[in-house]
């Protein structure tokens, strides 16, 4: 039973065992969903969904599978019958009330039939009841009713019983493959922190182990001991691609500046912009004016090896801007090819990766693909994603090796 949907569930990353897949299987030959395909819903993703993360690509399995349930053409006059705000608190009482006194069962096939009867017959926008498509009451279809089963059209959910919820991706968000906002960027560069101890300042820390092992040697009487506070060590070294195929994750590249400006988890931190690829100069606004740079050779000079350098970008660029040494049409390579700079940022950094923004297409034009694999082979390189973030500052902290 539902074998399809096991497989519709693999190709869109739920990764469920065979032990899984038999417990569902087992929970409906004991009829513990009942006829409810909401109630299903729920068990099914209960039992085959190991994390929130995994929630979205569940629904669009859910969705794709269950077509046939979700595909009613709701009109759009009726849609607007269904626009009204939220009932008041005395209204909503009465519809529960209402509710209690009829809890009538409903089956998804019986539902989608008296739905089409409704769409059939219906003339007129509906506030309150129990039969037409409307809101309020406790009729199984429409918004802000309090109706046990139904299909909810618009407005926001009632009791969440529905068996479907047209237009709404409500797990999106919690997908590790998505881009990062900026909530998330500051949670994974929290985790880019790195205390010590030794920095030049007094001890006004409470060493709690050495105020116990003190006190015990002291015959119990309480010895305080003091120690250096620590402080976040980490120098920060972000790039960023500026215009072109960068513009439209503009935003993102943002959201990223802004999470890493306001935290107060590093030492230092610097920001510069160029356009593609590095060069021998980087841009101080990511207008990328001609003028408004410092040289490379400066940075290199005045921020010292322990700086952690993120370069973020899509590497989308014709093979000459990456290999020619003889200039480029934002300014001078200094007698260097963008890729010969690259190599001198592996050379002056511990620790350099690339965070790249855009899932490469391998049907994109040879000549970006090329420039692309190039980095790659290079400089450890990774998707700007959740998951992608997370094995970058992996990388940075030392925690695993260079894939490159």
């Amino acid at each position: 039973m539902f074998t399809p949907f096991f497989y519709i569930l693999k190709a869109k990353g739920v990764h469920v065992s065979l032990t899984e897949w038999l417990t569902l299987m087992e929970a409906l030959d004991k009829q513990l969903c009942g006829a409810s395909l909401t109630n299903f819903y729920y068990m099914a993703r209960m039992i085959l969904v190991k994390s929130e993360a995994d929630f979205d690509k569940f629904d669009l399995a859910f969705k794709e599978y269950f077509k046939d349930v979700k595909s009613e053409n709701i009109p759009d006059y009726v849609m607007r019958w269904l626009e009204r705000d939220d009932p008041d608190e005395e209204e909503q009482q009465h519809m529960a009330e209402e509710a209690q006194k009829r809890r009538e069962k409903r089956d998804a096939k019986t539902v989608n039939e008296q739905l089409r009867e409704r769409l059939a017959q219906q003339n007129t926008r509906h506030d309150g009841g129990k039969h037409w498509i409307g809101t309020g009451g406790t009729s199984a279809f429409g918004n802000s009713g309090r109706a046990k089963g139904g299909i909810r059209m618009g407005g926001k959910p009632g009791l969440s019983s529905a068996f479907m919820v047209i237009g709404e991706e409500r797990y999106r968000d919690f997908r590790r493959d998505k881009a990062l906002d900026y909530r998330q960027f500051q949670a994974a560069f929290r985790q880019l922190r790195q205390f010590s101890s030794r920095i030049d300042e007094a001890k006004t820390e409470l060493d709690l182990d050495g105020t116990i092992d003190s006190t015990c040697n002291n015959g119990g009487y309480l010895k305080l001991e003091w120690q250096k506070p620590r402080k976040n060590t980490v120098k920060l070294l972000l790039l960023f691609d500026s215009g072109g195929t960068m513009i439209p994750f503009s935003t993102l590249c943002n959201n990223l500046f802004q999470a890493v400006n306001k935290a107060n988890h590093f030492k230092d931190v610097k920001t510069y912009y160029f356009h593609n690829c590095l060069y021998s100069t980087l841009y101080k606004t990511p207008e990328c004016m001609t003028g408004d740079w410092v040289e490379t050779r400066w940075v290199f000079k005045n921020l010292d090896s322990d700086y952690k350098v993120i370069i973020v970008g899509d590497a989308q660029m014709a093979p000459e801007e990456l290999y020619s040494t003889s200039g480029n049409y934002r300014g001078p390579n200094g007698g260097y090819s963008g890729y010969e700079w690259l190599e001198m940022f592996k050379r002056n950094y511990k620790k350099v990766v690339w965070l790249n923004p855009r899932k490469v297409s391998y049907s994109s034009s040879i000549g970006w693909m090329e420039a692309v694999t190039a980095i790659e082979g290079l400089i450890p390189s990774y998707k700007l994603s959740v998951d992608g973030l997370k094995e970058a500052i992996k990388y940075l902290t030392g925690k695993i090796p260079s894939p490159v």
